[in-house]
């Protein structure tokens, strides 16, 4: 008689070495995703550039992360995950230097592009992550302590960078995030085993090609219809026809392939598309309030609290990722014993609560309020909902084809970003006559937050699905026992 057995626990012996490789990895990342963005300025005036200019150069290494988050994970799943993640690793450094180096904007503009190739870092950590350690709560809390790094250094990064640029220059910064990107290509091979899908054919490159189109045509729409009075609207037009059509081109790509990016079956089953439409959705709803209407509500001093460009980080972004990061590891762990679904319905419900709340501070002068509203929507966005967002698309994965949802899932991330800094900011421009149209720009972000709820109901409990890794590690080790 055969008795269900929870799979064994990985070793300290194993996990301190790989917990290393991974966190050096994201923190890679994490850094050319972040670190610049208090040395804009900095840029600007050293590089004789405009705002503009420097804006796109951003702009490129977000379009680009997006991009190549749609195939490496599955590329990853052919040829070997640590060997693309290392290659990854150098890969960005080459583009760090290349970013040190840069003259002018257009050399920048190269390097920041190469450096988007570090855009997959987290889904492909977690999936390897996911091969050497089967016990699922031990899983679930070592997810959350990786995944809560991608908010944030809990602000570190961010106030780093603003010191590198005020006494060395910003491309100082791009010298630290190369030292990162070498210490993770040197600590990977050490600490990562290989692994592969139990299947490894081709790649289906022709597929793609149409769905790196569709998702960069979106997400550039998104960013130019961002720009409001002085959009090109007839460019967002085309862009979004075009992203449109590669989706059908994709799909029809897809239905004939031998061995498609990502099968139809996959395509039609709920734990694809509730989980991408829940990203997208809670994304839109939270991202652009968190990291752009509130921090400017702190600024303006007639309707907020007037603070200056140099303290309002430290009231509403740093406390928002510090929040994140601490409470990361705890959700993990209430993922491992409740599920990762009810504890993204948590997070999701909390956000609304939060975002609801931050519409009391149009009018506050109160420095604490901003920062309470800061840290409770850190913990239930940026370490709850946002975790549990990146866990589902790794746990409700099939073992056959475990790269293809976490790489969609990265793309609704980055599209959700777009989406919501285009959306929250025309409604609050729409409704500026009401005290900034602040409070408005939130209560959109509330709605759709509310659907993000509601899409979440339809995704598959994780457990339910019999070709999950998970599913696969718990027979194993029921025939084992």
């Amino acid at each position: 008689m055969t008795t269900t057995a929870e799979p064994r626990r990985a070793s300290t012996a194993t996990v301190v070495p790989l917990m290393i490789a991974l966190l050096v990895a994201v923190f890679a990342f994490q850094l050319n995703a972040s670190m610049l963005a208090p040395a804009l300025a900095t840029m600007e005036v050293e590089l004789n550039a405009t705002a503009a200019q420097i804006g796109m150069t951003q702009t490129a290494f977000f379009t680009a992360a997006a991009l190549f988050s749609l195939f490496l994970p599955r590329w990853g799943d052919l040829i070997g995950r640590r060997k693309v993640l290392i290659g990854m690793m150098v890969v960005t450094g080459i583009g760090c230097i290349v970013a040190a180096f840069a003259p002018n904007v257009a050399v920048l503009f190269l390097g920041r592009l190469i450096q988007g190739v570090a855009g997959p870092t987290v889904p492909l950590c977690l999936i390897v992550l996911r091969q050497q350690v089967p016990n699922e709560k031990q899983y679930a809390l070592l997810l959350g302590i990786v995944t809560s790094v991608n908010g944030g250094i809990g602000g570190v990064d961010a106030l780093a960078g603003g010191w590198l640029a005020e006494n060395f220059g910003f491309r100082s910064i791009f010298w630290v995030m190369a030292a990162f990107c070498l210490i993770a290509a040197v600590a990977l091979p050490f600490g990562v085993k290989e692994s592969t899908a139990d299947q490894t054919p081709k790649m289906d490159w022709l597929g793609v090609l149409p769905l790196a189109v569709s998702i960069g045509s979106l997400l550039m729409a998104f960013n130019e219809a961002g720009k409001l009075g002085d959009a090109n609207w007839v460019l967002v037009a085309v862009l979004f026809i075009v992203g449109v059509a590669g989706v059908v081109v994709f799909y029809n790509i897809e239905k004939r392939v031998k061995n498609p990016l990502v099968s139809t079956e996959y395509l039609g089953q709920r734990r694809t598309w509730a989980l991408l439409l829940t990203t997208l959705l809670t994304m839109t709803g939270v991202f652009a309030i968190m990291n752009g209407l509130v921090p400017n509500l702190a600024q303006d001093a007639t309707h907020g609290a007037g603070m200056s460009a140099g303290v309002v980080s430290w009231w509403t972004l740093t406390p928002y990722a510090l929040a994140g990061l601490v409470f990361g590891p705890i959700a993990g762990t209430l993922a491992g014993k409740f599920g990762y679904k009810i504890v993204l319905q948590i997070g999701i419900v909390l956000t609304i609560l939060g975002v609801a709340g931050a519409t009391f501070l149009v009018g506050s002068t109160s420095q604490f309020a901003y920062l309470g509203i800061s840290i409770f929507v850190g913990v239930a966005y940026a370490g709850m909902a946002n975790i549990m967002l990146n866990g589902l698309g790794i746990v409700l994965s099939p073992a056959d084809n475990q790269g293809y949802l976490p790489g969609m899932n990265a793309g609704a991330f980055n599209l959700g970003a777009g989406i919501s800094f285009a959306i929250l900011f025309a409604v609050a421009t729409a409704f500026g006559d009401q005290n900034g149209g602040y409070a408005a720009g939130m209560w959109a972000g509330v709605i759709i937050l509310a659907l993000a709820f509601l899409c979440s109901l339809l995704i598959p409990r994780p457990e339910s699905i019999t070709d999950t890794v998970a599913a696969r590690n718990l027979a194993e080790e029921s025939l084992n026992a």
